[in-house]
């Protein structure tokens, strides 16, 4: 079986309760659609969480958030394929793995590609008291541009995008918060993405960061739910 779900941020109660429900096996894959929360902290917090993921019933596949480090920027990561696409794995955790951005991947049939990173909005707060933010939370010029070659190579033809925002024209504004001006806010990332939805042809969109559950046309929202691929 493939699951996708929604932001962790480290927590994984639910995932071991997801795994008993389940009945899961390492022969399952779960994907995170961003801030799994494992590459965030650095040193024991970061590998006991990794220790908890990698012993559970059940391989995983994460996507890059914007709380979290990129795993190409530790070097204990090293890149490995993985149903016929490019990932970073550690040894020590052999069945957690990150996919790369532009990437896409055989899973079950379904050609599958991963898009990660966003901006954060509470980038100020993190700053000022020193909490974790990475200047390299959102694609680079570099990354779309692999994005793109990859998907002029397939006419512009997937089943699936997996994905940490959303392209803009679905973006949930009721998340909005109040406080915050969102002319202040760099949609960037949600403009390329629109613009790569606008040219695609896919059957199904997944994404997290917004916190909540929510469908629109082809296009999903998780946070705490789950998903089977392409249900």
């Amino acid at each position: 079986m493939i699951y996708l779900t929604g932001d962790t941020h480290g927590n994984f109660d639910r995932i071991e309760e997801f795994c008993e429900k389940s009945k899961t096996s390492k022969n399952d894959l779960m994907i995170i659609l961003g801030d799994a929360g494992i590459n965030f902290f650095g040193g024991r917090q970061d590998e006991r969480c990794k220790e908890l993921l990698d012993s559970l019933p059940l391989s995983f596949l994460c996507i890059h958030g914007n709380h979290e480090r990129r795993p190409n920027t530790i070097i204990s990561y090293r890149e490995a394929e993985f149903c016929g696409g490019t990932v970073y794995v550690e040894d020590n955790y052999p069945s957690i793995y990150f996919a790369k951005d532009g990437e896409i991947y055989d899973l079950d049939g379904y050609k599958c590609m991963a898009i990660g990173g966003a901006y954060s909005i509470d980038k100020p707060i993190r700053l000022v008291r020193g909490h974790g933010w990475w200047a390299d939370e959102q694609p680079s010029e570099e990354i779309k541009a692999r994005v793109m070659k990859r998907l002029e190579s397939v006419n512009f033809k997937l089943d699936a995008v997996f994905s940490h925002t959303i392209p803009r024209k679905y973006e949930p504004v009721e998340t909005y918060l109040a406080g915050i001006d969102e002319a202040t806010v760099d949609k960037s990332t949600e403009d390329w993405l629109d613009s790569i939805e606008d040219k695609l042809d896919y059957k199904k969109w997944y994404c997290g960061h917004y916190h909540i559950e929510k469908d629109i046309d082809k296009v999903s929202v998780l946070f705490k739910t789950y998903k089977e691929l392409m249900k």
